[in-house]
């Protein structure tokens, strides 16, 4: 009878030690540093779980959610949306987010992707609305940053963080890029026109300048020549008005021998006929010269 009284008191004390042991292993919970666990309590929320070891009461409390803190990337999404000049683009998004508070996620919203995917496909559609084509593709980086904003407030409430929000892509149907490419062509050929039309109107003015160089350098020419003239006039005038009459001979006399010795030597055989008057004229002149000599 003893015997048996110390196996009942052995089974028992083995049995004591089993549920301390459980006890301990569900009242301990390790979290990895990747993840967060959602604590329950009779179907209602505990607490949040962060990494490292946690106590939770055994047979209370339980690891409802096992929720991944890591960065996800959705699928990329392909949608169409209309610009503000009503022209058809197929856009092509990826979002990458990340659970901050899974209480919130967990409680408040079912499918966190396609709540994720929804919002940001009608945020980009809602933006590139007020948008004309030559903006949303020129402005696509600030055009990034207003969806990132507008998705971030949208999702807050979920608990969720979007890290990036990118448009990879804005792709056109073959009508209207057909009709882009006729634009372009004829803004081409119009921008070649033009070019060649200032081009033309270069030349001319640049012509007309020459000319007008060319002509200001011939009235320069006949300035300066009528400047001598008149000063060669003066001298003479001068010489008159102080010497006489005599030294407009000398003068007329100088240019008779001048004269006659180019004649004299020209090439050939000629016969110079002298006028009996020019002889005479040609006697004072050597006279003159003869008195300015001495």
């Amino acid at each position: 009878m003893n015997d048996i009284g110390i196996s009942g008191g052995n089974v028992l004390l083995i049995v004591l030690a089993l549920f301390i042991i459980l006890a301990l292993f569900l009242g301990v919970r390790i979290v990895p540093q990747s993840e967060k666990h959602v604590v329950e309590r009779f179907g209602r929320l505990r607490s949040v779980l962060g990494p490292g070891i946690n106590l939770v009461i055994p047979f209370l409390d339980r690891v409802a959610h096992k929720i991944s803190v890591l960065e996800r990337q959705l699928p990329t999404a392909h949608q169409d949306a209309i610009t503000a000049d009503n022209v058809l683009v197929k856009v092509e998004t990826s979002v990458f987010y990340r659970i901050t508070e899974p209480e919130k996620t967990v409680y408040r919203i079912r499918d966190v992707d396609a709540a994720i995917a929804t919002t940001v496909a009608g945020i980009v559609r809602s933006e590139i609305g007020k948008l004309e084509l030559d903006q949303v593709q020129s402005n696509r980086t600030q055009l990034i940053a207003q969806i990132r904003e507008h998705v971030h407030a949208m999702v807050d409430d979920w608990g969720i963080e979007v890290t990036r929000a990118e448009i990879l892509d804005v792709n056109l149907d073959d009508q209207t890029r057909q009709a882009m490419l006729q634009q372009l062509n004829a803004e081409r050929a119009r921008r070649a026109q033009v070019t060649e039309a200032e081009g033309s109107k270069r030349a001319v003015e640049l012509s007309a300048d020459a000319q007008l160089y060319a002509a200001e350098q011939v009235a320069k020419a006949r300035r300066i020549t009528a400047d001598a003239e008149a000063y060669a006039t003066g001298v003479v005038a001068a010489a008159i008005r102080e010497h006489g009459i005599e030294a407009a001979q000398y003068q007329v006399a100088l240019k008779q021998v001048e004269a006659l010795t180019t004649v004299g030597q020209g090439s050939g055989k000629q016969m110079i006929i002298v006028p009996t008057a020019a002889l005479d004229a040609f006697g004072d002149a050597f006279k003159l010269l003869q008195g300015r000599a001495k």
